[in-house]
């Protein structure tokens, strides 16, 4: 039985290895933005990639009242986890502050990627949520959204009643799965 696990623990190993080698260094320094023009250009090409590639999206983002960019967020784990991104809230074209996304886990996980993600706030009262939080976990608070592809056959301008709605987008790596349960946002100075 030691045998078993022995092994299992080496190849879970050398997949976190290899996937970690496979999330550029380019990936991990996007993550941490040097400046407030690096994240505002980044959020920026994010938003027009995805765009781009999902019309629901940019409908959505024609009706929210502001728009959390996360455009590179960076995972890594090998039974314990954590991702790390930088973003910007945007109000209209006016960038209204900085945030981070911090992710903390734990279970059966090997490998690293990187991935972005988008949250549309739509209401007052999500906006206002952001603001005076000193740390927004998604999850408690206003109702995110994930849109998938699922979702997203049945999303309309028409049919948007929640809160907020997250599409994640670009993920590069050796790890299965992406969710943004538990996320915790707070706000930086930039």
């Amino acid at each position: 039985m030691t045998n078993v696990r022995s092994f299992f623990l080496a190849i879970s190993l050398s997949m976190a290895t290899m996937a970690a080698a496979i999330v550029s260094t380019s990936a991990l320094d996007r993550a941490h933005a040097a400046t407030a023009e690096d994240l505002n250009r980044d959020a920026d090409q994010a938003l027009q990639a995805l765009y781009r590639t999902n019309p629901v999206a940019a409908d959505i983002s024609k009706r929210a009242r502001a728009i959390l960019v996360f455009p590179n967020i960076v995972k890594a784990g090998l039974v314990f986890g954590g991702a790390y991104g930088e973003g910007v809230l945007k109000q209209g074209s006016k960038v209204d502050g900085y945030y981070n996304s911090v992710t903390g886990s734990w279970g059966l996980q090997a490998g690293a990627q990187s991935y972005g993600y988008v949250v549309f706030l739509m209401s007052k009262k999500a906006v206002k949520y952001v603001h005076q939080t000193h740390g927004w976990e998604i999850g408690v608070g206003p109702t995110v959204v994930i849109v998938d592809a699922g979702v997203a056959k049945n999303l309309s301008t028409s049919t948007l009643k929640d809160d907020a709605y997250a599409f994640i987008f670009d993920q590069q790596g050796l790890m299965a799965g992406v969710s943004i349960e538990g996320t915790k946002i707070s706000r930086i100075n930039r």
